[in-house]
């Protein structure tokens, strides 16, 4: 298989995005991460973080604002349907899975996160790749960070554990996260990123 692009998925702490620009740097792709949401933002006239935000999962109030902006009453004066409140901003998502898909077409290029595997699914040339660790080590890792400690940390982790797979559901409608959506998952928890790099790299020349 000659790889062209390469989807990288990962969960925070588990050093998808370092593992991304080392692969990328190692094959002499683009790597697109940020890229995809400006230029989803281009497309809809938008600012970079109205497209991002889009993609974190909003309050419940909020969702129910929006469901009863969206969902005309009905005569009795009940929205006529809840099922809009699982339903992330539709012009926004259908965006992003478009500028990720022109972007794979284009080729030569490492996309982090956004769950672009999803879309790309039977991509020719295509590589997707898990990127995990346990919410041990990945909370280890963040409290190294400036500003976090061991308690923030693991919130942190489980906050975005729970965000992700909310974003595959009102995204992809991806219920249930399985290793088969992927064709290597690697846990990073004693995996060195350099080796974790070499090993996508040259699963991507084979």
């Amino acid at each position: 298989m000659e790889c062209k692009v390469i989807s990288i998925s990962r969960s925070l702490g588990a050093a998808g995005e370092e593992i991304g620009r080392l692969v990328a740097k190692e094959l002499g792709f683009r790597y697109a991460d940020e890229e995809i949401i400006v230029r989803a933002a281009e497309r809809a006239g938008v600012s970079p973080q109205a497209v991002a935000a889009a993609e974190h999962t909003p309050g419940l109030v909020t969702r129910i604002l929006e469901a009863m902006a969206r969902t005309p009453p009905d005569p009795e004066g009940w929205a006529s349907s809840a099922v809009a409140l699982a339903d992330a901003p539709p012009d926004y998502a259908a965006l992003i899975g478009q500028v990720i898909v022109e972007t794979a077409r284009e080729g030569n290029v490492v996309i982090v996160a956004h769950g672009a595997s999803i879309p790309l699914a039977g991509t020719p040339g295509l590589l997707r790749v898990l990127i995990t660790g346990s919410p041990e080590t990945r909370a280890a890792r963040l409290s190294k960070s400036p500003g976090m400690d061991e308690r923030k940390a693991k919130k942190a982790i489980q906050d975005s554990d729970r965000e992700r797979a909310e974003y595959l559901q009102r995204f992809y409608n991806i219920r249930d996260e399985r290793p088969a959506h992927y064709d290597i998952v690697l846990n990073t928890d004693v995996l060195p990123f350099s080796k974790a790099a070499a090993l996508i790299a040259a699963a991507a020349r084979s």
